[in-house]
């Protein structure tokens, strides 16, 4: 039986098409615009930016897009790469100035998403003002990550071997990771601890049960969405950027960040929580954010 998905953030949820498929995106609030971006795993969707959306749509114009593959965004079976995913987020930039106009905006992306939004950002740099990147992926060790440009961590015989004959490997594979057990798991791990967010794990489930639903994740666990040369993105950036994480569970492997400590753009913060800090200390974590968003738009304004 197919699960019922209810919206996973309040506002309007509006659909578009665009080069990276069927979109699905919310929006409420009122104010300057504010996009935020979930991470990739087995369960993902905007549910992963909830704290964030509800409290910004207070004083901000909230955008929270379902990345192709995930929630209510289009889930076919298709190659999910950085390059979808960064039009995807090109795409909804574009619809956003649409509607709030043509100023730079301030992006917050986690996780693995945080490279998506790296390079789009270093793609479009008149399109943002800011960026937030919490618990980013591509600096954990010290190995250079300067691939050739574009090109991915992909093992592409994995994914031939999760999507072999009748895909029978990947869909058994990709139940077993998305049992309600599991899903708790793999969430205790993200927040190095047994207080998860409960609302956010009965999401987490539903939104694994709808059709599609195993496509991105497979080429997720293949590596293919992994950038190989996202240490040359961060670089390149020139937009003031806000490094944030946590310091307990699975995601506290950060000494690569030293690439990016000595650059005048970079601000860092670190919290007492696992790799979702603003459900744990939402408060703190926005009062930092704050903070840096009002630093950005006076050098914005300079």
């Amino acid at each position: 039986m197919i699960a019922v998905l209810p919206p996973a953030v309040s506002g309007e949820r509006f659909e578009f098409p665009s080069r990276a498929g069927p979109l699905s995106v919310y929006v409420a609030g009122a104010g300057a615009p504010l996009l935020l971006v979930h991470s990739i795993n087995a369960s993902a969707s905007a549910a992963e930016m909830r704290p964030l959306h509800e409290h910004y749509r207070a004083t901000r114009t909230v955008f929270s897009i379902d990345l192709p593959g995930y929630g209510f965004s289009d889930r076919s079976d298709r190659d999910y790469t950085p390059r979808l995913m960064t039009d995807a987020i090109h795409a909804v930039v574009a619809q956003i100035q649409l509607r709030c106009g043509p100023a730079p905006i301030d992006a917050l992306a986690l996780s693995l998403s945080s490279e998506f939004l790296a390079r789009a950002a270093t793609e479009a740099p008149g399109s943002y003002r800011s960026l937030a990147l919490v618990s980013p992926t591509g600096f954990a060790g010290l190995q250079a990550r300067r691939g050739a440009p574009g090109s991915t961590r992909g093992l592409p015989w994995l994914h031939r071997a999760l999507r072999g004959p009748g895909a029978l490997w990947g869909a058994a594979l990709f139940r077993g990771l998305t049992r309600p057990g599991v899903v708790r798991y793999f969430l205790r791990r993200t927040w190095g601890s047994k207080d998860i967010d409960e609302a956010l794990w009965r999401y987490d489930v539903l939104t694994t049960r709808r059709p599609g639903a195993e496509h991105a994740p497979l080429h997720f666990l293949s590596a293919g969405l992994f950038s190989a040369d996202i240490h040359t993105v961060y670089e390149q950036l020139e937009t003031p950027v806000w490094m944030s994480h946590g310091v307990r569970g699975d995601f506290t492997d950060y000494r690569g960040k030293v690439i990016v400590e000595g650059r005048p753009n970079w601000q860092f913060s670190v919290f007492p929580t696992g790799a979702l800090p603003y459900f744990e200390v939402l408060d703190k974590f926005c009062a930092d954010c704050d903070r840096f968003l009002a630093a950005a738009q006076g050098t914005a304004v300079r």
